[in-house]
């Protein structure tokens, strides 16, 4: 399934969604699953984009009109192609620089690969910078550790939150103390809990 994501950056009406929206349906995508949203790509926070990416299920291909579209800037677009491969999920950009990005050919794939691996780069750096913080922070006589895992309660929270359409999935993840990453591992966009996450709730069952 195809699902489209339309921005524009200003909501005074002196820019229009007309061209993206009539580019997302020519590439095959539905009307009625196209997301919009009317605001800068520097905001955090943009309610279409938030309820296309909880909308988006293993097996879609996400398609936008442009990669500026999307990402607010490079490492909040490498995060989300990140996450996107994360939950396979594809995409498909259809102009600009970034035209060449099509998971459904061999070259889209390259080059959704090389995203991947700016991903995984950063969060090398990241790691790197984390443990040298800890051991200066050990040094000093304080203590760090590792993010939280997912628990049965934390997992209930989340699927009842996840359920509310309002609800933000990173915001949620920070409240959670995990990532968006392991979020979407346990529980659907509509809330739904998938198979780690009935794991989970059996074995408290039991």
């Amino acid at each position: 399934m195809l699902i489209g994501y339309a921005r524009v950056s200003k909501a005074d009406g002196s820019q229009l969604l007309d061209l993206q929206r009539d580019a997302l349906i020519d590439a095959g995508v539905a009307a009625d699953r196209i997301y919009e949203d009317k605001a800068s790509g520097r905001k955090d926070h943009r309610p279409g984009l938030d309820a296309c990416l909880k909308a988006l299920q293993p097996g879609n291909t996400f398609v936008v009109w442009k990669l500026d579209r999307l990402g607010r800037d490079l490492k909040h677009l490498v995060a989300t192609v990140d996450e996107l491969r994360d939950r396979g999920v594809g995409l498909r950009v259809l102009a600009g620089a970034g035209a060449e990005i099509d998971t459904t050919t061999a070259n889209g794939r390259l080059v959704f690969g090389i995203f991947a691996s700016l991903a995984e780069f950063e969060r090398e750096l990241i790691a790197e910078r984390t443990r040298a913080g800890l051991a200066a922070a050990r040094a000093r006589g304080r203590k760090g550790g590792r993010p939280r895992k997912m628990d049965v309660t934390m997992l209930r929270m989340a699927m009842t939150a996840m359920a509310d359409r309002e609800t933000h999935a990173s915001d949620l993840a920070k409240r959670l103390g995990i990532t968006t990453t392991t979020l979407y591992e346990y529980v659907n966009g509509d809330g739904s809990v998938k198979a780690p996450g009935q794991k989970l709730l059996d074995a408290d069952a039991s």
